[in-house]
């Protein structure tokens, strides 16, 4: 792989990962609603969902997925199903929140509910499916071994990932930050589920 290919990847990358889509909302409504922790757990989960597509990709079980309109469609609105379920279910926990919540980290179980969340919305991801599926093969070179090539590509796209995810869940904690009354943290956990059922709605859209 020459390093015009990988510059080549790299720019598209960034361009899929930094456009709003279900990643970057469940980042910014996990920091806005659970704190930057249980968004940076989520992140480090639709990591790994974004490995398991790419090697499904590589595979040739994504072009199965693409081809049959059947499948890509369940799996588009289990997906967009999922996000309307966590963005409500985060907006309803903001409306039960109370002083003493204020003052709770992020546990374990948070942290769990986190890091599958992340998962599973990057496994269910459709715009990440069509990308791995339809670009994947083009920047590797059929005359190069092609292991090497594709392991590159999956460490540059998780890098270039939780770089751009990490950016938007740092800057969504700073405006958690700023409201620490029980008011405007309720606000913000309500704005945190909107911004999941928004990107569900975006999903279903698309």
């Amino acid at each position: 792989m020459s390093l015009d290919i990988w510059l080549t990847y790299v720019a598209a990358v960034t361009i899929l990962s930094v456009i709003p889509g279900p990643s970057v909302f469940m980042a910014i409504g996990q920091s806005l609603s659970k704190g930057l922790v249980a968004s940076f757990f989520s992140i480090f989960g639709n990591l790994i969902g974004g490995i398991v597509m790419m090697t499904v990709a590589y595979a040739g079980l994504g072009s199965v997925l693409v081809s049959s309109s059947g499948v890509y469609t369940v799996i588009k609105w289990v997906g967009v199903g999922y996000m309307a379920w966590l963005g409500l279910s985060q907006i309803l926990a903001a409306k039960r929140m109370n002083e003493t919540d204020l003052a709770v980290a992020a546990t374990s179980e948070i942290r769990a509910g986190s890091l599958r969340s992340g998962f599973l919305i990057g496994i269910l991801n459709p715009k990440a499916i069509l990308f791995y599926v339809a670009f994947l093969a083009q920047f590797m070179n059929p005359d190069e071994a092609m292991i090497p090539q594709f392991l590159i590509l999956v460490a540059t796209s998780t890098v270039n990932v939780f770089i751009v995810l990490g950016g938007y869940a740092l800057l969504a904690a700073q405006a958690r930050r700023t409201f620490q009354s029980l008011r405007a943290r309720k606000r913000v956990g309500y704005t945190g589920g909107s911004c999941l059922l928004g990107g569900s709605a975006f999903v279903a859209s698309s």
